[in-house]
């Protein structure tokens, strides 16, 4: 059975105290407790903001002509949006004068009409007239100007609508293209990191980099990217719009701009606390879930559920405290921004009407302008409404970051050797290993599994006789000496060279989501027949209890490799022995393999792996005794070190370590008897 590094990131090294010494829990966020602790967890402030900023928008580079096309339709539709209360403002106007127009008689012009107000003494209705260019005395609306006018309006609009469209497309692509990649990238990232990531990294936390994290980063450069490209255009498209009417209007419209800003600053202050406090609240509620759930056996049979809907009560009521806050102090912001918008606008209405009455505006200018002092305030409370997003966007795009830079195991030689028929030598020179350099575990271990021996590893917890099959398989990397299987240095081979030739069953079980079927031929690179699968399962003894399922080998197993109650953890590490059966490999590794299995299914099972074993290099590690005594060579080792090696009768006869455990588990066994 050929072993991916996926395979083995459940594997046994629970007897290794020295890997579990140099284990560390990540220090950037609180942790979650339980499998698959810190997902849902939203993403903290970010450290860097500005420098991730900048590597976000690095990601989009292999995107850049549609951004840039994105772009381009955004500056089209902001400014036909821009352009479109100037043109409204023109039939305003066409309105008002023809309106006017119709209270004199026919037969002056413009100019002379102005010239007669004043003459009679009317200046304020002078002034009133001279600010309408085409005002014709006698004359209505021109409602076919209007029709005109108006028509353009809606066109304009439309159009904003069609390239708006195309932009939010177009953006929506980009931004998907590029998370697509961002998940591409850190799955592979994942097959290439040595077991010694894992070994530092919650499994909550790794998850969550490559899930929660990465569509936190969707829906911000969703939800931001084209928004604030618009927000921007926007602002300067208005702003040289206000200008271009009045620029006394526009000066006075921008006073407000300090105050909004002083308002937005002070309120993101306050609200940034207590995002945090919600965010570590949240972790702290999923992680009473996970808990709960993944030991709720445990919780009925030990009748804690009070205790449990009481803790969740406590934390429930604390997160919804912090989240009412922070979002009562950030929902501040709308109308705070809007009173102080209004403040602007009655400002702009007020010296407006002056300055129509004064004849030195028009009333569609004016009526242009109020409606560009609010467009103006809505892009800028947009912008600050977002910071909140974009600091989480850039903080879970820190950690994602930071698991595509992680160190990566290293590369397969260029020119690697291969092996054409494996007999199955496997030679330890001299090796030394250590899980960090101030703690040797291994130190110049040397021996020889002779092609077809069964060699058993036994010893304390802590021994390093996991750390001895890893090893093998290259999960780590000696730090001296060398290991070679026919004489070939197995660094000299690829990965998936090696362990193509080796099978492995883990102590904890891993099957995924699919039929029994594809979970047993898992471990095979070919197709696999019917009889070959059925041979495999009768020769492990999972056949019988196959054939009681409805649905036989077809038979669904969910992502947690059961199916309600109808197969247990002994039927599924069988499954598992199965596989590596089936897989049919020179070397065999057996990490407490029978451990998930009763005493009588033992015993077929020893029987199935005698018979597997035979012809086999095997490596079988055992706490129980009693299924290794057949073995070839049996290593005990403490420290570290082969501190024993025989045969089983050869051992007991020597009185040492291994007679010292095997007589430990014998009264153990008497004692329960007993």
């Amino acid at each position: 059975m050929s072993t991916d590094d996926r395979d083995v990131t459940s594997g046994e090294r629970a007897d290794d105290s020295e890997l579990k010494a140099s284990v560390k829990p990540a220090a950037r966020r609180p942790q979650a407790h339980g499998p698959g602790g810190g997902i849902g967890m939203p993403a903290e402030k970010a450290m860097n903001f500005g420098g991730t900023l900048r590597r976000i928008v690095s990601e989009l580079r292999p995107q850049r002509v549609a951004v840039i096309v994105a772009i381009g339709f955004g500056v089209v539709s902001t400014a036909l949006v821009v352009v479109g209360p100037k043109l409204l403002g023109n039939a305003t106007n066409a309105i008002f004068e023809g309106f006017i127009g119709s209270q004199f008689e026919p037969g002056l012009t413009q100019p002379e009409l102005v010239e007669y107000l004043r003459s009679q003494g009317m200046d304020a209705q002078a002034d009133l007239i001279s600010g309408m260019p085409n005002l014709i005395p006698g004359q209505g609306i021109d409602f076919t100007r209007l029709a005109q006018l108006l028509g353009v309006v809606l066109a304009v609009y439309a159009a904003s609508f069609l390239f708006s469209w195309l932009q939010g497309r177009i953006t929506t692509k980009v931004v998907q293209q590029t998370v697509y990649d961002l998940r591409e990238r850190s799955e592979t990232k994942l097959a290439r990191l040595p077991l010694s990531y894992f070994d530092k990294q919650a499994r909550g936390e790794v998850l969550s980099r490559v899930t929660n994290d990465i569509d936190n980063i969707a829906q911000t450069l969703q939800q931001s990217l084209s928004q604030l490209i618009t927000s921007v255009l926007t602002v300067v498209g208005v702003l040289f719009m206000m200008f271009y009417i009045s620029w006394i209007l526009a000066l006075v419209a921008l006073v407000t701009i300090p105050l909004s800003a002083v308002v937005v600053a002070q309120i993101a202050k306050r609200s940034q606390p207590q995002f945090v406090e919600q965010w570590k609240r949240t972790g702290t509620v999923n992680s009473h879930v996970e808990e709960m759930y993944t030991g709720h056996s445990l919780v009925k049979v030990f009748g804690h559920e009070a205790t449990a809907r009481q803790t969740f009560e406590q934390e429930n009521t604390k997160l919804y405290e912090a989240s009412f806050k922070a979002q009562f102090i950030t929902g501040t912001i709308q109308p705070v921004m809007g009173f102080v918008s209004n403040l602007g606008y009655v400002v702009v209405a007020v010296v407006g009407g002056l300055r129509v009455a004064s004849g030195q505006m028009s009333l569609g200018d004016v009526q242009a302008f109020i409606q560009y002092s609010r467009q103006f305030s809505q892009p800028i409370t947009q912008i600050a409404s977002m910071m909140n997003l974009l600091q989480s966007g850039a903080a879970s795009a820190e950690r994602v970051f930071e698991l595509l830079d992680a160190p990566e195991e290293s590369a397969d030689p260029v020119a690697p050797a291969t092996l054409e028929t494996v007999q199955g030598r496997v030679a330890f020179e001299d090796v030394s290993f250590s899980y960090t350099p101030e703690r040797p575990l291994i130190e110049g271990l040397s021996f020889v599994a002779e092609p077809g021996q069964t060699i058993a590893i036994v010893g304390p917890t802590g021994a390093g006789k996991t750390t001895l099959v890893n090893l093998i398989m290259r999960f780590y990397e000696v730090d001296g000496g060398r290991i070679t299987i026919d004489g070939v240095d197995t660094r000299d081979l690829t990965r998936a060279g090696l362990r193509s030739n080796i099978g492995m069953v883990l102590q904890d079980t891993w099957l995924f989501g699919g039929s029994i079927a594809d979970n047993i031929s898992y471990g095979t690179h070919r197709e696999v027949t019917e009889a070959e699968l059925v041979a495999a399962a009768e020769a492990t003894h999972v056949d019988p209890f196959v054939r009681t399922l409805p649905d036989g080998y077809e038979t669904r197993l969910d992502d947690e490799g059961t199916n309600g109650t109808a197969v247990s953890a002994g039927e599924k590490q069988l499954l598992t022995i199965a596989r590596a059966f089936l897989a049919d490999p020179a070397i065999l590794i057996l990490d407490e393999a029978t451990s998930s299995v009763d005493t009588r299914t033992e015993v077929l099972v020893q029987e199935a792996m005698n018979a597997l074993r035979r012809g086999r290099t095997s490596f079988v590690i055992a706490h129980r005794l009693s299924t290794i005594r057949d073995a070839d060579i049996i290593l005990v080792m403490e420290q570290g070190s082969i501190v024993e090696k025989g045969n089983h009768d050869e051992l007991i006869a020597a009185g040492g370590a291994y007679a010292r455990l095997y007589q430990a588990q014998f009264a153990a066994a008497a004692a329960e008897v007993d």
